[in-house]
């Protein structure tokens, strides 16, 4: 008889607290959604305690009562798997894994954009340069894991406290100091400010950066499925989530307030703005080095980044494909227990994404395209692990649970309730073109390429198959 994959499933104890906390930073906390986020200006302190409240702090919450009561192969597959049945596992495993691989480009673009700033900044524009650098820098990545988790570690630690919070931090050390100088920010600290108008048609559209500010607070469930290579589990986990979540939400809304306050938010970039924030504190303190080091920095964070994400989801997928849910050759792993299989297959539809920056007519318009379908679809798997989270309160009331969201079954409510809400929310608003921030072309061709792209990276859910004698022996 089968044993269960909690029983049969016990990694390596290789990462310790301060570990996982650096995997869950460079995981969430991107300079990527800086740009957009400032676009918001002073606005942009209630969108993120929105999304705080709403979004993130639920995620946390239930990303640590699952993670130590099913500390399993798979992470959030599991968990869906016990609250609703193999094919919702699958489902929401193959959701998690599919907007990651929409994702990469984008991430990417942003070390194209940091590499073509310290060559010529026009290259910024150049699609055929920027789809080289973007396949080049993820197939790189891509084999870096090839070689196991302590490599992924160690990358995600340098790349960090190198690539992302080292940034992070100076952007808004620069912020004061400037500011001390006696320089006019470029937003208005006002009360009435705090809030995004919406008083017509055009400020509502702008509402759809909304979904870059929730997208940038999503990550904390992909360190699940390394709650079992803690020492103690059920006590470290929990610890690491909350010193991660603390570190992510101050450097995103100070760095991100930071941008808003030097570049002027009719010249800001979204590929670029961090750099051009780089350029002024550059030449306001007479440091010509500055820029092209954290140009550099950045570079190495976005490389960190890609480099961690890559091989996290692909085990939630690896644990369907172990359960007998997908095709064999996928559950395959070389000698360092690395799913190379799944890693190709996901290389291979990263590639053809890619070709976005030369289908549509311009870079940004592709780069906002790809990120709000990652996002969207995204959200999606959320609301579906959410809706996990409250079933499995009752239909596994008597489970011990190290940690358990406080207020009863009212307080899963709450909170799940919560994050289901607004990631519907946002899913709509995805759907809204902000043509007055972004230059998308043709407006009818990116809403085109949109529903038509989710609606294929959607299509093969409607062909999972049943489950195998081995996935109906592993429950």
């Amino acid at each position: 008889m089968a044993l269960s994959m909690s029983k049969t499933y016990s990694p390596a104890r290789v990462l310790s607290v301060f570990s996982l906390v650096m995997i869950n930073v460079i995981a969430v906390d991107s300079i990527r959604t800086l740009p957009m986020a400032a676009s918001f200006g002073y606005g942009l302190i209630t969108l993120y305690i929105i999304g705080a409240i709403a979004f993130f702090i639920p995620t946390a919450l239930v990303t640590a009562e699952l993670a130590t009561t099913w500390p399993e192969k798979g992470g959030l597959y599991a968990w869906v798997k016990i609250a609703f049945g193999h094919k919702w596992g699958l489902c929401v495993v193959y959701l998690q894994w599919i907007y990651n691989v929409v994702w990469y480009p984008t991430i990417l673009t942003l070390i194209a954009s940091t590499i073509a700033y310290l060559i010529d900044e026009s290259l910024v524009h150049n699609a055929t340069f920027m789809t080289t650098v973007v396949l080049c820098t993820f197939w790189g990545c891509t084999i870096l894991n090839f070689f196991g988790m302590r490599i992924s570690s160690a990358v995600s630690t340098f790349g960090s406290i190198l690539g992302t919070l080292g940034p992070m931090i100076l952007i808004i050390v620069l912020c004061f100091l400037w500011l001390g100088r006696g320089n006019a920010p470029e937003v208005t600290f006002t009360t009435s400010s705090l809030f995004p108008k919406m008083n017509n048609m055009s400020a509502i559209a702008e509402l759809a950066f909304f979904s870059q500010i929730i997208f940038s607070l999503l990550g904390l469930e992909m360190s699940s499925v390394h709650a079992l290579e803690v020492n103690n589990p059920r006590k470290d986990y929990p610890k690491a989530l909350l010193i991660s979540a603390m570190i992510i939400l101050l450097s995103l809304i100070l760095s991100s307030l930071a941008i808003a306050i030097v570049v002027p938010q009719d010249k800001l970039s979204n590929l670029t703005g961090i750099i051009q924030a780089f350029t002024l504190f550059a030449d306001e303190f007479s440091l010509p080095w500055l820029a092209p080091l954290m140009a550099g920095a950045i570079l190495i964070g976005g490389v960190c980044a890609v480099a961690t994400w890559i091989i996290g989801p692909t085990k939630g997928l690896f644990a369907a494909a172990d359960d007998g849910l997908l095709p064999g050759y996928l559950a395959k792993t070389n000698r360092y227990g690395v799913p190379y299989a799944m890693l190709l297959t996901q290389g291979g539809i990263c590639s053809l994404l890619t070709l976005v920056y030369i289908l549509l007519p311009t870079v940004e318009g592709a780069y906002y395209l790809l990120s709000s379908m990652a996002a969207q679809l995204s959200l999606l798997m959320y609301a579906i692990l959410f809706a996990g989270a409250i079933s499995l309160r009752y239909t596994q009331p008597n489970k011990e649970r190290p940690f358990k969201i406080p207020g009863k079954n009212w307080g899963i409510w709450l909170f799940a309730g919560m994050g289901i809400l607004i990631s519907l929310v946002v899913i709509v608003l995805g759907f809204v073109p902000p043509t007055s921030k972004v230059n998308l072309g043709d407006v009818v061709m990116y809403e085109g390429c949109l529903i038509a792209g989710i609606a294929v990276i959607l299509l093969p859910l409607v062909f999972i198959h049943k489950p195998t004698a081995k996935s109906k022996k592993s429950v």
